[in-house]
């Protein structure tokens, strides 16, 4: 660790340089040899380097969204060239140039804070061994520093020190190991809720690919080798690192708040809070991320996942209409299609609608409403063959002293006349082997 830090002693000078200009700051209200003095020095060192990282870390949500956006496709290439690695490789360097995304800019916070780190680490290495940090911190300022406790732990003390080492600082070992450990087991547990909000809020659950099953053991790996570590980190590196965690768990609740990755849980609660907000204001105050986020939900059109769509729908039902600008307005077309109306929004087409499914209690009521009964049926059938009866008949019958529609001889009046045993109606003849 202590090569490592002194590879990095070029921004040693000017990384001290700052932690005294804060200390004269905060030792002006607290006293220039208190803990809190030089602890919110490094503490500010921390979020003045954290807003400088800003752009990197914006550069760094977007290589990570651009990643899982891309892991369909690598895993096509994957599964394509399984068999010819170079292909593999070269297909995956076509694809990231296509779309412009860099795997390595997810790593671009952590690798621009090291040097960082290992100058506060080497500042820090130097105070716990009586050494000045060229001229800037000289020696009555390493007196202040080594006079300096945090919670009744040296600035320069690490877990792993000897008793002697610790009393020379002014300080017992049963301390400083409380201390250290407290502070290992936060800077550990920091870094696991942060990595387990990406993974269960910020992540879209509708693609499974290797990448999760990757960043799920990160969540678990991390924090055991910031444990591993921690217990050769001073004190105050141990404040440095818990701070930037904190900075960097509450950045990214932010960023998941309020620019969700699409079709992930954090989307479906920021569209929902959206959603009830336009309905409330009718679409009269939306800030510009959440008209940028609009305006990309429209331009997917048919491209939109579930999520988008619920978030369209609900605006249609409040007659609101989300347009291409992003902007959202009162829309006559979005209340037409809420209220039902089958005029709809297509210049008045009239809506196809499915009809209602019946009961079988309710279909069997309307087949016996629609067909008439047997004994109607047969009285209208007489009536129609007595009235249809021609006229000549009428008089022949009156003629011949018979009653009309009674049949003579052997015509069809003789039908009704059948034998005994003898069924009604036309006969079937008999087979001739039977006569």
């Amino acid at each position: 660790m202590d090569t490592i830090a002194s590879f990095f002693s070029f921004i040693t000078t000017p990384v001290a340089w700052v932690i005294v200009q804060f200390h004269k700051l905060y030792g002006a209200i607290f006293g220039p040899d208190t803990g809190w003095a030089w602890g919110l020095s490094i503490v500010s060192l921390v979020v003045l380097i954290r807003i400088c990282l800003i752009p990197l870390f914006v550069k760094q949500i977007k290589a990570t969204r651009g990643m899982q956006t891309l892991q369909p496709e690598m895993k096509k290439i994957q599964e394509r060239y399984k068999n010819d690695k170079q292909r593999q490789s070269e297909e995956m360097m076509k694809l990231y140039k296509e779309t412009g995304t860099n795997p390595l800019s997810s790593c671009l916070p952590i690798l621009a804070q090291s040097p960082f780190f290992f100058a506060l680490y080497h500042v820090l290495n130097s105070i716990a061994s009586n050494k000045t940090v060229g001229s800037v911190i000289d020696e009555k300022l390493l007196a202040s520093a080594q006079q300096a406790h945090i919670f009744g732990a040296p600035l320069a003390a690490k877990f792993m020190d000897s008793a002697e080492k610790v009393a020379s600082l002014d300080a017992t070992l049963l301390n400083v190991r409380i201390v250290t450990a407290v502070m290992i087991i936060m800077m550990s547990l920091s870094q696991f809720f942060t990595q387990r909000q990406l993974m269960t809020k910020n992540v879209d659950m509708t693609v499974k690919t290797p990448f999760m099953q990757q960043q799920k053991m990160l969540m678990y790996v991390f924090p055991v080798m910031f444990a591993v570590f921690g217990i050769n980190f001073p004190v105050g590196v141990l404040v440095y690192w818990l701070t930037t965690n904190v900075w960097t768990m509450g950045q990214q609740m932010y960023v998941i708040r309020q620019n969700p990755t699409p079709g992930s849980k954090a989307q479906a609660a920021y569209l929902e809070r959206l959603q009830s907000k336009l309905t409330r204001s009718e679409g009269a105050k939306m800030r510009k991320g959440e008209r940028n986020i609009v305006k990309a939900i429209v331009a997917k059109g048919r491209d939109r996942n579930d999520i988008e769509r619920k978030f369209i729908n609900g605006l249609s039902k409040a007659g609101l209409g989300a347009q291409t600008d992003g902007l959202v307005a009162k829309s006559d077309t979005a209340v037409a299609v809420a209220e039902g109306d089958e005029s709809g929004a297509a210049g008045g087409t009239p809506k196809r609608q499915q009809p209602k499914r019946q009961s079988k209690s309710q279909r069997q009521s309307g087949t016996a409403q629609a067909q008439p009964t047997q004994s109607d049926s047969d009285a209208k059938t007489s009536l129609q063959k007595s009235g249809d009866e021609p006229k000549d008949s009428v008089s022949k019958a009156k003629s011949t002293g018979a009653k009309p529609g009674t049949g003579t001889g052997s015509g069809t009046g003789n039908r009704s006349k059948a034998k005994s045993g003898q069924r009604k109606g036309p006969q079937r003849p008999k087979h001739p082997s039977k006569k």
